[in-house]
């Protein structure tokens, strides 16, 4: 039976993205919102420079700097390589044991509505996602395998849960997918306070899953420039089918380019301003109906 001892509640890896910011600020001032009595549960701030500045780094992508490593060996570190180590120092200390489950919150400029991402197939994090999706129909539950130790702060720890909430611009909150996100937090928490008391809720049998599978970048020219966008049909219209042969870009003259993939895909991310500098322009999901055992 799993056990849970210590939870870690971290917001503004990215310092732009506000919702996460303002709720962990928000349980800071009021710890009695997130406290269960079977665990310890620890709000904490991630890029404290680039939350002052309201940027999403100051040097390079927090969120892509968590590994098990040492510091870099150079004489000049970035900002965000120490802050990484710094939290992990807290989250994961050595000899001594860490947080048992991560709950990273972001916001995307994407229209993902409520989405909850799992790093891989386990069947504990599998059956929370039956359990707030039978909570919350709205949720949406995404597979984004990797390994531990892989860069993202969610994968200091086998069980880390990123809340993904938009669409909405950088720097702004929205009250609705503000409370939307707070409710979202306090399901997880009282799962996993369940499963101390071992009393959990009856969950569906069955879960819907959004499995990235790859990336697409926008067409460039030669020397690396944009040529063309995203298509109106496919704007906003993350989670929807995509068809072979439907509309995919347009070019700044007119000129429509459509998917040629031969299956049926699930794009997220579509359009999500921070990931025009990783050369992304959506993720593609084949979308998996899996029985819960």
């Amino acid at each position: 039976m799993m056990s849970i001892n210590k939870v870690a509640i971290v917001g503004g890896s990215h310092g732009n993205e506000l919702t996460g910011i303002f709720l962990v600020k928000k349980f800071q001032q009021y710890p009695s919102l997130i406290h269960r009595s079977s665990f310890q549960t620890l709000p904490l701030l991630g890029n404290i420079k680039a939350i002052e500045q309201c940027t999403r780094y100051i040097e390079k992508d927090l969120n892509r700097c968590f590994h098990n490593s040492d510091l870099p060996r150079g004489e000049n570190p970035t900002y965000e390589d120490v802050r990484a180590k710094e939290i992990q120092a807290v989250l994961t200390p050595k000899n001594q044991p860490g947080v048992d489950a991560i709950i990273d919150l972001h916001s995307t400029t994407a229209n993902m509505g409520l989405s909850v991402i799992f790093g891989s197939y386990h069947l504990f994090l599998l059956k929370l996602g039956a359990y707030l999706t039978e909570i919350n129909p709205l949720v949406k539950i995404c597979i984004h395998q990797q390994k531990q130790y892989s860069g993202f702060l969610r994968s200091l720890c086998e069980l880390g849960i990123v809340i993904e909430v938009g669409a909405v611009a950088q720097g702004v909150l929205d009250a609705k997918l503000f409370q939307d996100t707070e409710q979202v937090i306090y399901g997880i928490l009282d799962y996993l306070e369940a499963t101390n008391h071992n009393q959990l809720p009856p969950i569906n049998k069955t879960i819907t899953l959004y499995k990235s599978v790859s990336t697409i970048d926008y067409p460039r020219s030669e020397n690396g420039e944009i040529k063309a966008i995203i298509h109106p049909q496919l704007q906003f219209k993350d989670y929807q089918p995509l068809h072979p042969g439907d509309p995919l870009f347009v070019t700044f003259t007119g000129e429509e380019i459509y998917y040629e993939g031969e299956n049926i895909v699930y794009p997220i991310f579509i359009n999500e301003a921070a990931y025009y500098e990783k050369g992304i322009a959506m993720h593609l999901t084949e979308k998996i109906i899996l029985d819960l055992v």
